[in-house]
Formats: C-alpha cells, sequence, structure tokens
C-alpha cells in the first residue's frame, strides 16, 4: 500500500509532497456554464490545484418520489426537488466543454459522481481521479464497481462511523491501492466543535498506508490550516463567486480572496512544518554568536587547578568559552594555565575537556 501515488499526471500526493487542494465548486454555479467557467479560472488563479464539480444521472440516485417531492426552499431552482436537480445538472457534452476548459487554464478537472452512471460517464471522461461523496462512501456495491476501475481514489468520511471506515478501507484496498480518506463532518455550515480534526490523527493510525486528508464545511480557513498541520495531504473546500447566491452551500463556502488565502496560508504552514530534527540551525547562529552563554570564572583560578562547581558560573561571555550545557563536564579536571576571575573558561585551558574516556 502506497502512502504516497499519483493522483493526477505528474502530480504526487502524500510524504513530502505539497497538499494538494481541491476547490470544490460543486452546484454552487447557478447552473450557468460560464459562470462554472469563471469559477474554474478562479480556482487556479487562487493556487487551487484542482476544480471539482458534482456529477449524477437522476434517475440513477433518486428514486420517483424522491424526484417529485414538492421543493419549497429559498435555495430551490424548480417546484420539484427534481426540477431543482435538473436546473443544476450539466450535460455530458458541458461536462466535455468545461473538462476542456480547465485544461486550457492548466488546473486538474473531476467531479464526484453520485450514483454508479455517473461514475461511468466520469470513468469515459478520464477524469484523473473518483471522488467519492460521504453519502456514498457506505454504498458498498458503487464503491467495489469505482475501486475496479482502478482509477485514483478520494473518499470522504461524513456521517459514517470508524467501524463503517475500517470496511470502506478494506473494500477499496482489495481492488485499488491508490486512494485517500478524508476527515469530514456533512454539516453546512460546520461549527468547530463539530469539525473533530482530531479524527485525521486516528485516521492515521488506522490507515497508516494511505494519505489522509480533510473535507471542511466550515467557515474561514484556519480549521483548514490546522488540518494540515496535523497532516492532512488534501484538503477539499466548496468555493463561490459570492456567498449570498441561491443554494445551500454558498454560505459554507470559499470566496476567490478567501481561497487565495487559505492557499498562501497552506503552502506557510508547510513551509513551517521543516524537520523532526532538533539541533541548532544555521539561521540561528547568529543568536547564539550574540547572546549564547557560556562558561566564565567565578575567581581567579591557579594553573594546576582542579576545577570545583563554586569556581565556576554561566555567563554572556566574551570570547565564548567552554558551552554552558558541558559546565559538568569540567568538574574534577584540571586547569593548564591561570584564568582571571570573570574570564571566559575556554577549551584549551582544561586538560582533557572534550575528549572521550578510554575504555
Amino acid at each position: 500500500m502506497p502512502l504516497k501515488f499519483e493522483l493526477c499526471p505528474g502530480r504526487m500526493i502524500g510524504g513530502n509532497h505539497p497538499c494538494f487542494i481541491i476547490a470544490e465548486i460543486g452546484q454552487n454555479h447557478q447552473g450557468d456554464i460560464e459562470i462554472a467557467k469563471k469559477m474554474i479560472k478562479k480556482a487556479k488563479e487562487c493556487g487551487a490545484d484542482c476544480a471539482k464539480f458534482q456529477k449524477c444521472e437522476l434517475e440513477f440516485k433518486f428514486n420517483k418520489r424522491a424526484l417529485e417531492r414538492p421543493y419549497t426552499s429559498k435555495h430551490s431552482w424548480g417546484k420539484t426537488y427534481g426540477e431543482h436537480k435538473r436546473y443544476l445538472e450539466f450535460s455530458h457534452e458541458q461536462y466535455r466543454e468545461l473538462q476542456k476548459y480547465a485544461d486550457e487554464v492548466g488546473i486538474f478537472f473531476t467531479a464526484s459522481g453520485t450514483d454508479e452512471m455517473a461514475v461511468e460517464f466520469l470513468h469515459e471522461l478520464n477524469v484523473p481521479f473518483f471522488k467519492v461523496a460521504s453519502a456514498d462512501t457506505n454504498n458498498f456495491p458503487y464503491l467495489e464497481k469505482t475501486a475496479k476501475k482502478g482509477r485514483p481514489m478520494v473518499v470522504s468520511s461524513g456521517m459514517q462511523s470508524m467501524e463503517t471506515m475500517r470496511r470502506v478501507y478494506k473494500t477499496v484496498k482489495e481492488h485499488n491501492h491508490n486512494f485517500a480518506i478524508l476527515q469530514c463532518t456533512s454539516a453546512y455550515p460546520l461549527e468547530p466543535e463539530d469539525v473533530n480534526l482530531r479524527v485525521i490523527t486516528e485516521f492515521q493510525k488506522e490507515f497508516p498506508e494511505i494519505p489522509i486528508g480533510y473535507s471542511g464545511h466550515e467557515s474561514g480557513i484556519h480549521i483548514s490550516v490546522a488540518a494540515v498541520a496535523l497532516g492532512a495531504k488534501i484538503v477539499e473546500r466548496h468555493v463561490t463567486l459570492d456567498k449570498t447566491w441561491r443554494g445551500n452551500d454558498h454560505k459554507a463556502s470559499l470566496e476567490p480572496s478567501e481561497l487565495t488565502e487559505l492557499v498562501r496560508a497552506i503552502r506557510l504552514v508547510e513551509r513551517a512544518m521543516g524537520s523532526s530534527i532538533k539541533e541548532m540551525l544555521p539561521c540561528e547562529k547568529p543568536c547564539h554568536d550574540k547572546l549564547g552563554k557560556s562558561v566564565v570564572a567565578k575567581m581567579r583560578i591557579l594553573k594546576g587547578t582542579v576545577l570545583t562547581m563554586d569556581m565556576l558560573a554561566v555567563k554572556v561571555a566574551e570570547p565564548m568559552g567552554v558551552t554552558a550545557g558541558d559546565i559538568f563536564q569540567l568538574v574534577g579536571k584540571t586547569v593548564t594555565e591561570d584564568v582571571e576571575e570573570d574570564q571566559s573558561v575556554t577549551p584549551e585551558v582544561v586538560d582533557g575537556y572534550g575528549k572521550k574516556a578510554k575504555c
């Protein structure tokens, strides 16, 4: 199982590779392909790696009664839920047009296939990876068929338990080793106390062989940045051009200025993660040279004296003497020349300092 893999052509995720940032356009395009194109371009300009949509074949995702039920919400685009969804759904040809436009802009393009027929179409469209929406995560026949197609997969975990996610992991892994799981809470907008970022670290323990990411529906960018600090290798956020537009997702989405800041903050945090090795760095040398403390003589010490602790002190000294951390190593050693009071005790005047004892 790979802890890192190629999610899109030439773009690795996991390991030390940069966090993969998905701009989830979803259906925030208002059913207008020109708005959708503008959003793709904005996602690219903001620094996102991928523009993502939501594709469904309505008769395969919903039963007749679900499509016929009245939909009177202020966010509705039709009298029934079916009319509402049809208004927002792009045709296959429009998807090809959007994919071509994304390629021209220079950003990866994919979609969540929210039913098996939608997955078939996206496979035909040759998207780089499949995104599995939270609502399909416990749809095991769907998962198995999608995994068998061999494309990388990104699986959200909203509305699921850890027990279910273990089943998801085993189901997908049997057919496809290139997949990632995202911590997600399916509420729009999401309150901070329901985010549960700690699940990221639990997923990392449960599934150490795959990358773990985060799909967020909260307001603002800070929580998503914190997810990266916890090790999220993918971050997905809904995006919009205007939070006041009609649609449930807009309030939980980022406008372009926020997406730009999110990308900038993630890249900054990635730089700041640095190394797990604790050592004095070259950039610290000026501070060390100016303020680093070393050993000085608390009194005049004559040549041949055996050092005791009451003879020594630690100060910022010029020149710098034996480092403060080694003061106990000096006890019991002999000075080879006189050291005046308040003078630095340098390595050269201490017999045997720095020499390893012979076995």
